[in-house]
């Protein structure tokens, strides 16, 4: 495809394809149904010697690539958390896609940096972050982590480290059991080595423990390591358990470790006042992420990372060979200076065009929403005797099992199972004190309360099935 003729006329059934597929999206297999191998079974070995025809491609598109597709929009897509789109993230993304900007100096387009500059401003002033806190945009939460680790390493060795490597520096690294695995493979990655991650137990509520957090950095002081970071979370990927940030903040702030605040998905929630009202001690925090790709209705990859010491991010990032040299140098925000990518995709856009096609009270009413219809499946779980709640629910996740059998595990494994290969919706899971465990995440852009009900109603009829089998 060479002509503009046909890339308009391509790109306007393109446009309805899509807009057919959302219209319809309930049609297909939530989770897709493919064996290993079904798709790249199907396809040639070599690339084509001669051009294909569009329609061709959008053939095999539809017979080959949709049926290996989950449908991370569909409404009953309960598992993980979600990774929404919405109709203005889609259209920011066809123009981020034709525009082609690579966004890594202000010079490079400067309307890419300057909007990049303002919507993280415009997220400071939406949850009531602090103000000396700076922000920019990340591919996703596991980046963020590490340039806020990398950032810590060099800031407390005085940025030797960059320039001689590790000598004789015996670093610790804190976070709770319940951490997200980016944690560990960043350890990795910088070299600290996993034996220096300390994962410290967690409560009843599988909160971090600060009174052993406190004892362990003690204990190692006496062993002559340094205390170089902790990482809180702000909504744990198993159950959304939200460590107590004011506890260990001061803590942190006591033995003079980075805070790290992982809101991967939950910060998103702090939109909310209600929400934003309960998390103290953000003020102690060195840096923090949240992504909008997650719960605020945008297309991934999005993830926004603010620090406070910005001097100490660009100190352990910037490089500039004589072809990045600017006259607008230190005058402007080089973003490629901000952390691990030189070339950067213009990601401010669709956050732009998100919004402001929502605006801030119908981003509010969706997810105040969400975390309703998970008060309402809550409900359903403690008035039925064939079922409980492992955790109370944490906004719009509720972690709950089957209590049909005997052996719970088992059965609430075949019960995911068999609810999975229906295609009607998908669930995952996760364990609790060792039990298997059930998360029911309600955050899809389209979800309604009848696509609730509808999960409900099947997860009741499946667990039936499982019990008379």
């Amino acid at each position: 495809m060479e002509s503009i003729k046909e890339f308009r006329e391509q790109g306007h059934k393109m446009i309805d394809y899509l807009a057919d597929y959302f219209e319809k999206i309930e049609q297909y297999p939530v989770k897709s149904q493919v064996k290993p191998g079904d798709v790249i079974n199907m396809l040639p070995n070599m690339p084509p010697t001669n051009a294909e025809s569009m329609k061709d491609i959008m053939s095999d598109f539809n017979d080959i690539i949709l049926p290996g597709i989950t449908h991370w929009q569909h409404p009953r897509f309960h598992a993980y958390f979600p990774a929404n789109n919405s109709y203005p993230s889609v259209l920011a993304e066809i123009l981020t896609s034709g525009l082609g900007v690579q966004a890594m100096i202000w010079e490079t387009s400067p309307a890419a940096a300057e909007l990049e500059e303002l919507t993280l401003n415009w997220f400071k002033e939406m949850m009531q972050l602090p103000e000396n806190w700076h922000g920019v945009i990340q591919d996703t939460a596991s980046t963020a982590t590490l340039v806020a680790l990398l950032t810590a390493r060099e800031k407390y060795s005085e940025f030797v480290i960059n320039q001689q490597g590790y000598t004789n520096q015996k670093y610790r690294i804190y976070c709770s059991s319940q951490a997200h695995s980016s944690i560990d493979k960043a350890v990795k990655i910088l070299g600290i080595g996993n034996e220096n991650l300390v994962k410290i137990p967690v409560n009843q509520n599988f909160e971090m423990d600060v009174i052993a957090l406190e004892n362990q950095i003690i204990k190692d002081i006496s062993n002559n390591y340094t205390p170089l970071f902790v990482v809180v979370a702000l909504g744990t990927t198993g159950t959304v358990a939200i460590d107590s940030l004011d506890a260990i903040g001061k803590v942190a702030n006591k033995y003079n470790c980075w805070m790290h605040v992982d809101a991967a998905y939950a910060g998103s929630a702090m939109i909310l006042p209600e929400f934003r009202e309960t998390i103290k001690g953000l003020e102690w925090a060195d840096s923090f992420v949240f992504n909008p790709h997650k719960w605020l209705f945008t297309n991934f990859d999005a993830s926004v990372y603010y620090v406070k010491d910005k001097d100490a991010l660009i100190n352990s990032f910037a490089i500039l060979p004589a072809y990045l040299r600017t006259h607008t140098y230190g005058k402007v925000n080089d973003y490629r200076d901000w952390g691990i990518q030189l070339g950067r995709r213009f990601r401010a856009l669709k956050l732009w065009f998100v919004l402001r096609s929502f605006g801030t009270d119908k981003l509010k009413e969706k997810l105040r929403e969400h975390i309703n219809l998970a008060k309402w499946f809550e409900s359903k779980i403690n008035s039925d005797p064939n079922f409980e709640l492992l955790l109370p629910r944490s906004l719009n996740v509720v972690v709950f099992r089957a209590i049909h059998s005997l052996h719970p595990d088992e059965f609430n494994e075949k019960l995911v199972t068999k609810i999975n290969k229906s295609g009607k919706m998908y669930l995952s899971h996760t364990i609790i004190d060792e039990n298997y465990a059930i998360r029911m995440v309600i955050g899809n852009t389209r979800v309604t309360k009848s696509h609730v009900e509808q999960s409900w109603k099947q997860i009741n009829e499946t667990a039936e099935k499982v019990k008379s089998e």
